[in-house]
């Protein structure tokens, strides 16, 4: 079931959204060669509780960290490590969430460290591009797989590929609602989208392959043929009019 939520709601995932833009804020400064994935983490986590709220993922389904930090060919749900080092060259993604009184928030950003060759350049703003045009789909009146065509649609556009196995999703009360958010489809499909939605969209996107496989630690995904991925992803609220990103300020 898709729970539409109150304006009251949508303020408090205002309020978590607005920790985690400062959070991107923060990253876009503070990752650098030299850090360790920890470090990183334990960082982020104290941002976000020296803001008065809590990390979302740590302890959701035993994920350990605060942070996903994936670097390269791993897609999602990396787990922060002492003995992992930022290098110059890499692209690292990161992926966060907290709650404010109990309302969820959740983004992610993916980071060039230093200078990377334009077909890397390129992963990046074709992906974020992607968000974007999919966020502009989120108007009342509009199907869900509007939202999903715009992704694939502009990403193979480009000669990339879009990532099956993770997809977006309703957030609120929880960090994972209904309805699911995928990142490709055909358009004018699934449910209408209503003022009180919240959508987490979140385009994962590969240079090679979209087939992905997990690793013996039970969460890191990576790319099967070990092209490189990025992954950006914003908390998004269908209004009467044009959508608000929450987690943009």
């Amino acid at each position: 079931m898709i729970v539409l939520k109150s304006e009251r709601e949508i303020a408090l995932m205002r309020q978590a959204g607005h920790i985690l833009a400062d959070v991107a804020t923060h990253l876009r400064a503070s990752v650098r060669a030299g850090r360790s994935t920890l470090e990183i983490d334990e960082d982020v986590e104290a941002f976000i509780r020296g803001r008065g709220a809590t990390p979302a993922f740590k302890g959701y389904r035993g994920f350990p960290a605060t942070v996903c930090v994936s670097v390269n060919e791993e897609v999602v749900h990396g787990i922060p490590s002492p003995h992992r080092r930022i290098a110059e060259g890499d692209i690292v993604g990161l992926d966060l969430g907290c709650i404010v009184d109990g309302y969820y928030a959740d983004c992610a950003l993916t980071l060039a460290v230093g200078v990377v060759p334009p077909n890397v350049q390129k992963l990046l703003d074709v992906t974020r591009e992607s968000l974007e045009l999919a966020i502009k789909e989120c108007w009342p009146g509009r199907r869900l797989s509007d939202v999903s065509h715009a992704v694939q649609s502009h990403v193979e556009a480009h000669g990339l590929s879009v990532v099956r196995a993770f997809v977006g999703h309703g957030i609120g009360r929880a960090l994972h609602e209904e309805p699911q958010v995928p990142n490709f489809g055909d358009p004018g499909r699934g449910p209408q989208l209503r003022p009180g939605m919240v959508l987490a969209i979140e385009p994962m996107v590969t240079m090679g392959s979209w087939e992905v496989k997990i690793l013996d630690d039970g969460w890191t995904a990576v790319t099967k043929d070990g092209s490189l991925a990025a992954h950006f992803e914003h908390t998004v609220a269908v209004t009467e009019g044009e959508p608000e990103v929450l987690t943009r300020k």
